[in-house]
């Protein structure tokens, strides 16, 4: 197959999951084409089978916003039409969906027709998708899509909730590579954030509101109290400054280590022993599902979609949003005993095969089959 994916390029799970499902449909034989403004940060190296495409977006001083949406449905129109591509996978509604859209009907009118498949991953309806300047829109999209999928219940559920959707939604949920997450810790790596062997915690995400990043201080401040320990930050973002500042007014500052941006992220789960992510809302939890993928426990709210990964007492444990002291509590329970920490690693790393990138691909696969 020819397959044309969109997505944002960014950390974000959206772009993490396109980039990851079109390199494993490239392993496959499938020749994937990328459409999006800048290379996505996980497509690194040559792969063969797959090609990139930047959307060009030219300034004009009449455009006080340059028209993105405008710009990305003539470079699919071109991509579709040049590569002869059999379908389009776009990922995020807004705006890639409504592109989409305007792509098809304009590649109808050359007698081609271009199957679209939209995967919604959770903002794109749950945040920005419920703004009235943008609701109409994004509904109309998403029904005029040939099929629809979401990353979870929870989020299929709350489409329905809030949009008048006339089609069924397909819940294919969010995978990890299990076997690039199974790694052995660098000793030299840990020593260096845990000298003296202390327990090692670890949030990742993009330090927006939505993630409470001050409730995974405050969990770690209590956690501190009691078992000697450090707090990596991966990621970055608006938040960041709040909790650099909320650490240091704690006392314990010294003790969390902001590493920014990273890609090898199996590198740094590897060294961790407890993963939290105190999310208000998360319609999947994609960086949840890496750590456990990793051997890494799970200290997460029980909001939106994660429950259906994060089992309680079994991968980790959950709590009510900004429940600073059920889910410090339930850290230290993880963390106080190495058997029992032991016991969470194995079971996490084996629930996560559950949705290993091997078991999901053929379930896309055998969705794109149906159009052609």
């Amino acid at each position: 197959m020819r397959i044309g994916i969109v997505c944002y390029p960014t950390f974000g799970g959206s772009g993490v999951l396109a980039t990851e499902l079109g390199k494993a449909l490239a392993q496959e034989g499938h020749l994937v084409h990328f459409i999006t403004y800048q290379q996505p940060v996980r497509l690194t190296g040559f792969i063969p089978n797959i090609f990139y495409h930047e959307v060009q977006v030219p300034t004009y001083p009449l455009f006080d916003y340059p028209p993105y949406e405008t710009a990305l449905a003539s470079t699919m129109v071109d991509v579709i039409k040049n590569n002869n591509l059999d379908l389009l996978h776009v990922h995020y509604a807004i705006p890639h969906a409504s592109a989409a859209y305007m792509a098809k009907k304009i590649l109808e009118k050359e007698g081609k027709n271009i199957p679209v498949i939209t995967t919604l991953h959770g903002t794109d309806i749950t945040l920005v998708g419920k703004d009235k300047m943008y609701a109409p829109v994004v509904a109309f999209s998403i029904n005029q899509s040939d099929a629809i999928t979401a990353v979870s219940n929870n989020l299929r559920d709350e489409t329905y909730k809030t949009f008048t959707i006339e089609k069924d939604i397909q819940v294919i949920y969010n995978f990890v590579d299990v076997q690039r997450f199974n790694r052995k810790p660098i000793d030299a790596f840990r020593k260096v954030i845990a000298p003296k062997g202390e327990r090692i915690l670890l949030h990742a995400s993009n330090f927006r509101k939505l993630k409470r990043v001050q409730d995974v201080v405050k969990i770690f401040y209590e956690v501190q109290k009691e078992i000697p320990s450090k707090l990596l930050f991966v990621g970055d973002g608006p938040e960041r400054q709040v909790a650099e500042e909320l650490g240091r007014s704690l006392g314990v500052g010294d003790e969390i280590r902001f590493v920014g941006k990273q890609e090898q992220m199996e590198d740094i789960l590897a060294i961790a022993d407890l993963f939290l992510l105190t999310s208000e809302y998360e319609s999947f939890g994609l960086a949840a599902l890496e750590a456990m993928a990793a051997g890494v426990p799970v200290i997460s709210t029980n909001a939106g979609g994660l429950k259906e990964i994060n089992i309680d007492g079994e991968t980790g444990y959950m709590g009510n949003v900004g429940d600073i002291l059920t889910m410090s509590t339930k850290a230290l329970d993880i963390l106080r005993d190495d058997e029992i920490l032991k016991g969470f690693k194995t079971r996490a790393a084996n629930h996560a095969k559950k949705y290993d990138i091997a078991n999901i691909v053929p379930i896309y696969e055998a969705l794109y089959e149906r159009f052609l």
